[in-house]
């Protein structure tokens, strides 16, 4: 965490200043590890005290979701009955077949176009923050005093960002907005495919068998079924956990596996992986 953040402080400042990019891409990194770094938080580390724990993820280095938004839409989805449901999981990328008929042309287009991984890094940014902000204004214009306390709290975070940027940073408040998109990016990379459409809860959710430095920027939830098998076991713990009961955990999901993210990008790039609408809904009347 304490890397985080001083990789964060650098890219914005010194590495800025010695070269333009080199300072964009550590940007872009801190903010990727950031965001691991709050999926940990949320889940009970690193101490006991909940208070304590988010106090360290409290500046929004990625500006656009609050960190206890994301909390409770990502504890939600760890019902994993539930997973991969357009209406019970906030983090499906599935729509129910009766919503994506009546969708126009255009827009069912752009979803499709989302469904690739280069759609999804291109696109899914700015799709997922215009749903995702939707979302949250019509809550709070309906009264949701909790979602407005949230975006307040959030606001303090960003503050603190904004802050660092105006008065401290060489890197322009342009060029951060830019990586925060490009960090985004990123993080689509993980949770493109990270639950499919499946009968059987159990074999929803994947596994990459991936250790370079994609697994570290997402803190190991590529080993994602282990993740959600136990939750509470943290980071650095998931590869051994995994190697000790491998064949337990591919049985568990149905083999839903891959070897790399380098797989990933070579199988799903230019193509997509699943339709937009849940292949296993009945439309809802």
């Amino acid at each position: 965490m304490a890397g985080c953040y001083a990789t964060w402080a650098a890219g914005t400042t010194l590495a800025w200043d010695l070269w333009g990019p080199l300072g964009f891409a550590l940007t872009v990194l801190a903010i990727v590890l950031h965001s691991s770094l709050q999926h940990e938080v949320l889940h009970g580390h690193p101490f006991a005290n909940a208070a304590a724990s988010d106090a360290t993820v409290f500046p929004a280095l990625g500006i656009l979701y609050p960190y206890r938004r994301f909390r409770d839409t990502h504890l939600a989805h760890h019902q994993d009955e539930r997973l991969t449901d357009p209406y019970d999981d906030p983090e499906s990328n599935y729509l129910d077949p009766a919503v994506w008929e009546r969708l126009p042309r255009p827009a069912q287009k752009l979803l499709r176009l989302n469904n690739s991984l280069l759609g999804r890094m291109a696109l899914g940014p700015a799709i997922g923050a215009w749903v995702f902000l939707r979302g949250d204004w019509r809550a709070i214009m309906a009264g949701d005093s909790r979602v407005r306390t949230d975006w307040l709290l959030h606001l303090g975070g960003v503050a603190l960002v904004l802050l660092w940027l105006l008065a401290v940073a060489a890197m322009p408040v342009w060029a951060y907005l830019l990586a925060v998109y490009a960090a985004l990016s990123v993080l689509k990379i993980r949770t493109f495919l990270e639950h499919r459409a499946h009968e059987r809860a159990r074999g929803r959710t994947v596994i990459v068998e991936d250790r370079g430095p994609l697994a570290f920027l997402f803190l190991n939830n590529n080993l994602h079924v282990v993740h959600h098998t136990h939750p509470k076991v943290t980071w650095y713990r998931l590869p051994a956990v995994y190697a000790a009961r491998r064949d337990f955990y591919l049985t568990k999901n149905d083999g839903y596996r891959y070897a790399s993210y380098a797989e990933v990008f070579a199988k799903h790039f230019w193509r997509a992986k699943d339709p937009v609408p849940h292949p296993q809904m009945m439309p809802r009347k």
